[in-house]
């Protein structure tokens, strides 16, 4: 994670654990307040990367993170929904698992993986539909593999 990442997702979790944000527009506002600019679409994939969720908060919908869970637990439920609802096509290429998946979902798949912190993944590049995610050899390809194919099929 880049410096300028690392300060953006500790100042998220101070804005929203000190006050109601509601819309993405507030928290953009709240962080420009704080010297730091962030585009919607960074904004979008930070709310996805923290877990951040909606929670009732003064009679109106605001972001929190879920109570009582812990970021990897969180992670492991939303890849699982992603992966579940979403058809995934994984292939191997050397030591890159090579997940293929709809448009627009790529991400999503990478920031669950990457927060999860699993130690078998050295890192994770994700295009539009396709993803690729390094690993540190081929016994930590095939444990991650069924990891992935067992998420998808809890769902």
């Amino acid at each position: 994670m880049d410096l300028g990442k690392s300060v953006r997702h500790r100042a998220l979790r101070d804005i929203v654990a000190r006050q109601a944000i509601r819309t993405q527009r507030e928290l953009a506002s709240a962080l420009k307040r704080q010297g730091i600019p962030a585009t919607q679409a960074t904004l979008s994939r930070d709310i996805t990367e923290l877990g951040l969720i909606k929670v009732d908060r003064g009679g109106s919908p605001a972001y929190a993170f879920p109570p009582g869970r812990s970021v990897e637990i969180a992670a492991e439920d939303r890849l699982q929904s992603l992966l579940s609802e979403i058809p995934l096509e994984v292939s191997v290429a050397g030591s890159i698992l090579v997940l293929k998946t709809l448009p627009g979902s790529a991400h999503a798949i990478a920031a669950s993986l990457d927060r999860l912190r699993l130690p078998e993944i050295v890192g994770t590049v994700a295009g539009d539909d396709t993803l690729f995610v390094a690993v540190s050899n081929a016994a930590a390809l095939r444990k991650l593999r069924n990891r992935l194919t067992d998420l998808a099929q809890r769902g």
